[in-house]
């Protein structure tokens, strides 16, 4: 007994393929059912505080550049504003908001989050050094660069 099978070959045109695709996304759309449900926020929005005044004199020890060993670097200024860098883009950028004991918290968003200090830095004993809490990662201080005179000559 011999038995020939046959392949068959179905050509789907570019077109077809699109028709499909926007008949199953309609059904996704329609819940499959025609009814429209709204998804339920996962957890109430985050209310931000807003930024404290920041005396220059809590942030006196931040100010300057702090350098890592991945390339990148925090840079703070003498009224709290603060950004950090990697490879030329800004990761972050805002203010550093004191907590006291050497720790700071990043303001997001323009506002004060209030918890969530791990998005923060601790500042080492001698002051030489931080600890950005989110990557657990170390940064040294930067020699400041001295202005050099140039006189007429």
């Amino acid at each position: 007994m011999s038995v020939t099978v046959r392949a068959r070959t179905t050509v789907l045109t570019r077109t077809s393929v699109l028709a499909g695709c926007a008949v199953a996304a309609g059904l996704v759309l329609a819940g499959c059912g025609g009814e429209k449900k709204e998804a339920a926020p996962s957890a109430p929005p985050t209310t931000l505080a807003p930024l404290p005044a920041v005396r220059a004199a809590d942030v006196k020890p931040l100010v300057g550049r702090w350098a890592g060993a991945a390339k990148d670097y925090f840079q703070f200024a003498a009224d709290g504003r603060g950004v950090w860098v990697r490879g030329g883009h800004k990761l972050w950028s805002g203010s550093v908001i004191p907590e006291g004991a050497g720790k700071y918290r990043f303001s997001w968003k323009g506002g004060d989050p209030k918890t969530a200090s791990y998005w923060g830095i601790s500042l080492s004993e001698d002051k030489k050094s931080l600890v950005f809490a989110v990557t657990n990662q170390t940064y040294k201080k930067a020699a400041e660069k001295k202005a050099t005179k140039k006189g007429k000559g």
